[in-house]
């Protein structure tokens, strides 16, 4: 299933613009867009307070369950459940969406080989 993608518009300053439109004609990058998205990735993998952020707000205003919240703050589920509750987030009660639980069966079976 590939994921859903979807355009954003954002503001930048006249150099940063200048300097994002030559990312292609380096050659390390096809696209600004894959720029973007590798930026992206790079400064969520370097910066695990952002990720659990992240996975709180998300789950905080349930667009997330418990299992996305724990792939998004890489860590596990007995660390995401004390993280919420430090943070004052009460667990929700319930499964998942019939979605969420397939995705996560699919995970745990890939994992598994």
């Amino acid at each position: 299933m590939a994921a859903k993608s979807e355009t954003l518009s954002f503001t930048v300053p006249e150099v940063l613009r200048l300097e994002l439109g030559a990312i292609p004609k380096t050659g390390y990058y096809d696209s600004t867009s894959e720029f973007l998205r590798d930026a992206m990735r790079t400064l969520l993998s370097a910066r695990k307070d952002l990720r659990l952020s992240i996975a709180t707000v998300l789950y905080t205003e349930n667009k997330i369950s418990l299992g996305k919240a724990v792939e998004i703050a890489g860590v596990g589920y007995e660390e995401m459940k004390r993280i919420l509750a430090e943070r004052g987030v009460k667990l929700k009660s319930g499964s998942s969406t019939v979605k969420e639980m397939e995705e996560e069966l699919e995970k745990i079976k890939k994992w598994q080989g």
